[in-house]
């Protein structure tokens, strides 16, 4: 969606707004980006990798929520190099293979992350609402489920080049021109796909949460420490809310406005200027999860039991909460 062609739109040329700035802007953002997510990312991983733990579903959804962000992390070099080269020349030199790449590597990290977030929401739903489906909670099930969405997300990240190299003519595959009646086509096929990656489990996060804040509410706990439960829970809605939402909502304007679907004069100006923007925030959820993994996930250590004995006994220590063993 991102690689619309403005040349190609369908929008009166007094709807369009000059939007050249962006170019500028995204190596910036996405340099600061890269920086931080390197960063905190990295030292995620250190600790994961690091500190005895025992084998759970949160410490397997936790660990590939990082391999994301660091995947994520190592596709900005990429998208730098592309707008550099957009700024500079206007043009797209590199070949189309490059700019597939690039856009690609966008769309696993991105929905990647979307997915391993409505994974965390379950797990702590499993936990917390049925606490004797243990089965479910398997690092063994969790790793299955892993696996499973990191083919999913290939998949559709890779169906996008394979469709836009077929429908384009010349191969000029790296714009999509809303003027040609297969490129349209596959542009409103690609937004109902991303549109539908992001909806599916957002519903399926709100709902896990949901019936989380309602047995917290219904149980005797502590006053400070439900509290501070409930304030993980608004954190991680907030991280997800802040960084994928403003983005889904302003994509299908912007493009259904674009493609002439929806003819809106001001909706387009909004959607165009706001885009470079949204679009930063999503690719700063890799910045901000590590928040997630501080107040959500938990750290897992293994004590070792007794004196003479050498049991082991799992010890789950949350943020501001009492120990519990499992």
């Amino acid at each position: 969606m991102d690689q619309l062609n403005k040349t190609g739109t369908l929008l009166p040329t007094t709807c369009t707004v000059d939007t050249g700035y962006r170019f500028a802007y995204y190596q910036v953002s996405y340099s600061l980006i890269f920086v931080l997510s390197l960063a905190s990312n990295g030292l995620v991983v250190w600790h994961l990798c690091l500190v005895p733990r025992a084998p759970t579903s949160t410490a397997v959804y936790i660990a590939n929520l990082a391999a994301v962000d660091l995947f994520f992390a190592m596709s900005f070099p990429l998208r730098i190099y592309y707008y550099h080269n957009l700024h500079r020349d206007n043009t797209w030199s590199p070949g189309s293979t490059f700019c597939q790449l690039t856009f690609a590597l966008k769309y696993v990290s991105l929905y990647g992350g979307i997915f391993f977030l409505a994974c965390i929401g379950v797990d702590r739903y499993l936990a917390v609402v049925h606490p004797l489906q243990h089965r479910l909670r398997s690092a063994g099930a969790a790793r299955a489920l892993s696996a499973a969405i990191w083919s999913l997300v290939l998949a559709l990240s890779l169906t996008l080049p394979v469709l836009l190299s077929a429908a384009s003519p010349g191969h000029r595959t790296c714009l999509l021109d809303p003027a040609l009646p297969q490129q349209q086509r596959l542009i409103v096929g690609a937004l109902g796909l991303v549109q539908a990656a992001f909806l599916l489990p957002a519903l399926l996060l709100f709902c896990s949460y949901g019936a989380v804040l309602r047995v917290l509410r219904g149980k005797a706990h502590r006053l400070h420490c439900r509290r501070h439960t409930l304030a993980v829970i608004y954190v991680v809605l907030g991280v997800f809310l802040l960084c994928f939402a403003p983005y889904h909502i302003n994509l299908l304007g912007y493009t259904l406005t674009h493609l002439g679907l929806w003819p809106s004069c001001g909706l387009a100006k909004v959607t165009a200027t706001l885009h470079p923007v949204v679009l930063s925030l999503a690719s700063a959820n890799c910045c901000l999860n590590p928040l997630v993994y501080y107040f959500s996930s938990g750290m897992l250590h293994r004590h070792k039991g007794g004196s003479t004995g050498g049991s082991y006994s799992v010890t789950i220590i949350f943020k501001s909460e009492p120990v519990s063993h499992v």
